[in-house]
């Protein structure tokens, strides 16, 4: 019998952390499966926050959309004591500004988000195959071997990498013994409930704080009768199972009794584990979302970080597939895992605090949005030997090379206006040459035919194509701290690349050897394989 014939990725999970990463790779032009045991799409509200760098991702990819239609922003906090409730504004509310679009975190149930990548998915050709477990994984040099079991028997899938999206019980991770180092408290437990709620104002998240930490909360869901309830469990309790022993429980505890469960959509058992994988990958198979990291829910971290996984890995895997250095694809743990780290401490450090009944640790700031996280440092975004960054590639007087590239608006030759994240959107790498020095020595950049397009941009100085751009209310210039002619190139994830003050060819020509495919460096199976969907420029 023939062997199957190899697909470029599996991907094992179809969270957002897994359909965030197939869209990335289908919009590539990659030959993509995406797999999950379940029956059907996720049906609860778990991770109801998304971040403002997330709504970015989310834009990118497609689907922000439906994701904005899904939810709205978060209400304020009532905190009740006794017959009192007391408003308390747990996210400030700001207002866009030409370089951060979306400044607030959206409330939106996770099935509502899921189904939003799917829906995506799909409009790409490629549809979320359900009822297929994964029960053994091996590899080789070349190629991962994943056998699969679904409602037809047994399937062999062979694909040159695989990436578990599989959640904190991860088959992929285990296949790989690859340790998940932290704590699993059994005797912290949260039942978390979806119901259709009567009696309760929708315009509050409504908290009922007690001594010992005891604690009941009820949030809405947007566009829908029902709140997710998070009740905190004593150690010795038995989670209540029934609407009426639910509802007794909440009666107990908020002592009102207007408050009436009509019908129970969902509900789980949550104990906080507080994990990181020991490493992200090994050989050719990767781990993304809560397969590589779990956290408590505080924050509203999971979900995004994971998402944010993918987003790194997508244009990796891509680039790799087209010829470029496999090293490529180790700078994916290099990066993400520290971020994942801190952001396992933040959220840590807000489920004590709400233990205690700190107020500071209901409030939600610029650490939980994700805008300020940062690859400096890094191995693509070395910082200089002598800390220095003025002049010499790594920084402006704002940004360092690895930050995230913020949004501007700009006009175009035609007079419109457009906003530089339009302009980013799609699987391209894009440079932006300020200064008529910078857009001199961007015609003469030779990009690689194989793997992500270069898109150029010129603003402040002439060019054709439709490629030029001014920027009369400096958005560009101050969000990114130019004061002279500058070369940036920016990654497909939206973050920065390099940045160019002098010396903008080579150095530029230096930076883009480690991301792109290089013809002496490729093996022959790379060779046999070039991404559909490759060019050199636009």
């Amino acid at each position: 019998m023939n062997s199957p014939q190899a697909i470029d990725v599996l991907i094992i999970g179809a969270g957002p952390s897994g359909s965030a990463l197939a869209i990335d790779l289908v919009r590539r032009g990659l030959d993509v499966r995406i797999v999950d045991r379940s029956p059907h799409a996720f049906d609860g509200s778990r991770a109801k926050g998304i971040q403002p760098r997330s709504l970015e991702v989310l834009e990118d990819l497609g689907a922000l959309d439906d994701v904005l239609a899904g939810g709205d922003i978060y209400p304020k906090l009532g905190i009740h004591a006794g017959p009192i409730g007391v408003p308390w504004k747990m996210f400030p509310h700001k207002e866009a500004t030409p370089d951060v679009p979306y400044p607030n975190t959206w409330l939106i149930p996770q099935f509502r988000t899921d189904r939003a990548l799917h829906a995506r998915l799909g409009e790409l050709g490629r549809e979320v195959e359900f009822s297929k477990e994964l029960t053994e994984l091996t590899q080789d040099e070349d190629t991962v071997v994943a056998k699969v079991v679904g409602a037809d028997g047994v399937e062999e899938i062979v694909a040159r990498y695989a990436v578990g999206a599989d959640g904190g019980s991860s088959v992929v991770r285990k296949q790989l013994d690859i340790g998940f180092a932290g704590t699993t408290d059994e005797a912290e437990r949260v039942l978390i409930v979806d119901a259709s709620v009567s009696g309760l104002a929708r315009n509050r998240w409504h908290m009922w704080p007690g001594l010992g930490g005891k604690l009941i909360g009820a949030c809405p869901l947007p566009d829908s009768d029902m709140f997710q309830w998070m009740i905190r469990l004593t150690p010795d309790e038995k989670p209540p199972q029934e609407i009426g022993a639910i509802i007794d429980r909440i009666h107990s505890h908020t002592r009102n009794r207007h408050i009436q469960l009509h019908e129970i959509h969902w509900t789980s058992v949550f104990r906080p584990n507080i994990r990181l994988a020991k490493h992200y990958g090994r050989g050719r198979v990767f781990l993304v979302g809560d397969a590589a990291h779990v956290h408590t829910p505080a924050g509203a971290q999971g979900l995004n970080t994971g998402m944010q996984d993918g987003y790194n890995l997508g244009w990796k895997l891509g680039q790799v597939l087209a010829g470029a250095d496999p090293a490529l694809l180790g700078t994916y743990e290099a990066e993400r895992q520290p971020i994942a780290a801190g952001v396992l401490g933040l959220s840590t450090e807000k489920w004590g605090g709400i233990a205690k009944l700190d107020p500071s640790s209901m409030k939600r700031g610029k650490d939980e949005q994700q805008l300020a996280l940062t690859y400096y440092g890094g191995p693509l975004a070395p910082a200089p030997a002598d800390g220095d960054g003025d002049g010499d590639g790594s920084g402006t007087s704002t940004l360092h090379v690895g930050d995230r590239a913020p949004d501007a608006r700009l006009l175009g030759a035609d007079g419109a206006e457009t906003r530089l994240f339009r302009l980013f959107q799609g699987p391209h790498f894009t440079a932006i040459a300020y200064g008529p020095g910078a857009a001199r020595d961007l015609e003469l950049l030779d990009w690689p035919t194989t793997g992500a397009q270069l898109k150029r941009l010129t603003v402040g100085s002439a060019a054709g194509d439709g490629r030029a751009f001014s920027d009369p209310k400096n958005t560009l210039r101050s969000a990114y701290g130019l004061t002279g002619d500058t070369l940036l190139l920016i990654r497909p994830d939206g973050y920065i690349g390099h940045i160019a003050t002098r010396d903008f060819l080579t150095t530029t020509q230096a930076a883009m050897r480690a991301m792109t495919p290089q013809a002496r460096s490729r093996t022959m199976s790379q060779q046999s394989h070039t991404s559909p969907g490759s060019g050199a420029t636009e």
